[in-house]
């Protein structure tokens, strides 16, 4: 069993600028998995950058908070409880609209490379 706890995990300034800690990657963990899964953290009044996977799907899970989902030219509010699919290639930012921060999980597929990650701003 591979367990990990939030707390312990290395917190980091993403490339989107958004407040990660990654819970699981294949190559840093070992572990047999297609996929990465990351916790984020947006503050109120902020937004992640504008930027895109290049090859790589994402979902986003929101955990706590609201705000405003920004996937190429579509916008849509979303809150705790809402999962949202970001396709491969797509320009995405996400903003915090509410009072509280916004938490979410970020897991995509196949795992998140940094050379893949782009900022669009």
């Amino acid at each position: 069993m591979f367990v990990r706890r939030l707390h312990e995990c290395e917190c980091i300034t993403a490339n989107d600028g958004t407040e990660l800690r990654e819970l699981f990657h294949p190559a840093k963990d070992g572990l047999p998995l297609g996929w990465s899964l990351a916790h984020a953290v947006i503050p109120p009044g902020r937004r992640s950058l504008r930027h895109h996977l290049e090859g790589l799907t994402e979902v986003y899970y929101l955990l706590a908070g609201q705000g405003r989902m920004h996937i190429d030219d579509a916008v849509h509010d979303v809150a705790a409880g809402d999962a949202i699919v970001i396709p491969a290639g797509a320009i995405q930012y996400l903003e915090n609209t509410g009072e509280v921060e916004i938490h979410f999980l970020a897991m995509v597929e196949p795992a998140w490379e940094a050379s893949r990650d782009v900022r669009d701003e």
